[in-house]
């Protein structure tokens, strides 16, 4: 099993194809799928390593699951910074944590918030030993191929093409757009020449899951959003940062726009990404709707 796999995937439809190759000593994942209710929805993702001097930290989770007699397309990018343990934990574990919620299948919106922050607090206080590093974390929920819902927390990104229009779903937490809220906790945001902004001078990002040290100047709380899937919805993109530094939303909608098969679609949003000099760890999933 890969790192990027579910522990269910081999019985799922979600998961028919998967490979683990070595290319040019990066480590590639890649799979696709299709739901069992509308075999017109299908999924597709391409993960690959970047150049830094550090293993893979993107995680995967893309998979159809059946529950209580509905159909759930249940997809997700985990960007781990100083950790791989962290996204990992999440690639295993949120979403069974959502659905479990008792609330989730009438109030999800709801359910959602609720399991980040749960989910967040059992990373921190006793799931990863080391307790360094953190993710960020893109999940997309596909109920019964007709309402989807996104949340995110940190920058890594959904984005929805509509009728070759290019719609952000997620929104990217950075520190610029947060800073009232970090100074309000006793942090401040720092903004060096030639570097981001970062909380406290470490962290890009004003939400994410782990990150002990930061935690009490930063949150796990995520944005959270509801998009009816109509006859306009053609697909659906999540990605890592690698992919939006040098790709704008627009940009990566019209790359794939013509690309039928979804784990194609994926590959070359990467490809692109590569090409315009993207060096980090890239993980990009394609959802197609039609």
């Amino acid at each position: 099993m890969t790192k990027n796999q579910s522990p269910e995937a081999e019985a799922s439809v979600g998961c028919k194809m998967q490979e683990k190759r070595d290319l040019s000593s990066a480590t590639v994942e890649t799979g696709k799928g299709r739901s069992r209710i509308n075999k017109k929805i299908t999924h597709g993702y391409h993960s690959v390593e970047g150049k830094h001097p550090h293993p893979m930290e993107d995680y995967v989770f893309a998979q159809f699951k059946q529950v209580d007699g509905n159909e759930l397309g249940l997809f997700a990018v985990f960007d781990g910074h100083l950790s791989q343990e962290v996204p990992d934990y999440l690639r295993s574990h949120l979403f069974d944590n959502i659905i479990n919620q008792h609330d989730f299948w009438t109030e999800p919106e709801e359910a959602i918030r609720r399991a980040y922050e749960f989910t967040d607090s059992t990373i921190i206080n006793k799931a990863i030993k080391k307790r360094k590093g953190g993710s960020t974390a893109v999940t997309a929920i596909l109920i019964n191929c007709e309402k989807l819902v996104v949340a995110n927390v940190g920058d890594s990104r959904a984005v929805l093409c509509r009728d070759g229009v290019a719609k952000q779903l997620s929104v990217d937490h950075e520190p610029n757009k947060e800073r009232k809220v970090i100074e309000e906790k006793g942090g401040f945001v720092t903004e060096y020449p030639g570097d981001c902004a970062r909380v406290d001078g470490s962290l890009a990002m004003t939400r994410s899951f782990g990150d002990r040290r930061l935690k009490e100047h930063i949150s796990s709380e995520p944005d959270v959003l509801v998009e009816i899937v109509d006859d306009d919805t053609e697909f659906l993109i999540l990605a890592s940062d690698g992919v939006w530094k040098v790709m704008s939303n627009q940009e990566a909608v019209d790359c794939v726009k013509d690309t039928e098969d979804p784990r194609s679609a994926a590959k070359k949003i990467i490809k692109e990404a590569v090409e315009k000099k993207s060096r980090i760890d890239i993980s990009c999933i394609v959802v197609r709707f039609q």
